[in-house]
């Protein structure tokens, strides 16, 4: 009988690594297979992808998941596929489809004519596909079971939308779009204000948070680095956060802060990324009154 050798202990491994997940593969699955390929203790994700989606999904590994719910709240640019003529369970190519139309007659200039309905502050009703919550369940749960429930509206935002390609019955989008948005829901939503169904046949993330899918690794060639170059392309944990204005603070106040001590306030704004003197990020600090009181702190200690 074979006996494995016994597999090495998980390293600390702390920082941001910019991943172009492929399509078809969980947001999960592709976290646990970078989490493999570092051998990190610690790691997850600032939002997810569907499997369906491509592109940008940032991961965080050990101190960086202090500071994922950072990312969380920024906005996101997709190039979206909808397909128009048929709707979908799921809004997408997933899903059975439950209605169908004619595409002959729609062209290019109707496309774009329907789109400005959907730009700026819209409400949208999320999918009944998806993982929000309802009593305690996903609303995937009841969907799968049969059970019709009730799904609030939602504002959302969407800064940019726009027509780059029509190949009937395919359109190519542009989306920039606030958090919480579902493209799906959007393409089903378009596909009934013009009258023939359509669903999400692709989409893949472009960038989100500053961080741009040109700066990104594919997972299988991460896997295939050396570990010292794997190692490179991290980027450092405040990546995260610098979209904050930094605070160099003295040594006394960086104390006080690792201590979980407010300091004085300095400058206007209500959040800032605070750094030692030695330019050790300390954490993330936030305005209470007249103080800076510490948010969320970063381990110090090696």
């Amino acid at each position: 009988m074979q006996v494995r050798s016994p597999r090495p202990p998980r390293q600390r491994v702390d920082g941001v690594l910019l991943l172009d997940k492929p399509s078809g593969l969980s947001s999960n699955a592709a976290l646990q297979r970078a989490r493999r390929a570092f051998n990190a203790e610690k790691a997850g994700h600032t939002g997810t992808l569907d499997p369906l989606a491509s592109g940008l999904l940032p991961l965080c590994f050990g101190e960086a998941t202090k500071f994922a719910r950072f990312l969380l709240d920024a906005d996101k640019r997709y190039t979206a596929t909808v397909r128009f003529g048929a709707a979908t369970t799921t809004q997408d190519a997933e899903g059975d489809v439950v209605a169908t139309a004619p595409v002959a007659r729609l062209d290019r200039a109707a496309i774009e004519a329907a789109l400005p309905a959907f730009r700026g502050t819209i409400l949208q009703v999320p999918p009944a596909y998806s993982a929000l919550k309802h009593q305690g369940r996903s609303h995937y749960e009841y969907a799968r079971a049969g059970i019709d429930v009730a799904r609030a509206a939602r504002a959302v935002r969407i800064a940019t939308l726009r027509l780059t390609a029509w190949s009937s019955p395919d359109a190519t989008l542009d989306v920039e779009c606030s958090k919480g948005t579902y493209i799906r829901a959007l393409a089903a939503d378009l596909g009934a204000a013009l009258g023939c169904g359509a669903h999400l046949a692709a989409l893949r993330r472009e960038a989100t948070g500053g961080f741009s899918i040109g700066d990104a690794v594919a997972l299988d060639a991460l896997e295939a680095l050396a570990p010292d170059a794997r190692m490179r392309a991290l980027l450092p944990v405040d990546a995260l956060l610098l979209e904050l204005p930094r605070l160099a603070v003295d040594d006394a106040d960086a104390q006080r802060l690792r201590d979980g001590r407010a300091i004085g306030r300095v400058g206007d704004a209500a959040r800032y990324r605070a750094y030692a003197p030695d330019g050790a990020l300390l954490g993330v600090v936030t305005r209470d009154g007249d103080m800076l009181a510490p948010e969320r702190m970063a381990r110090t200690s090696p």
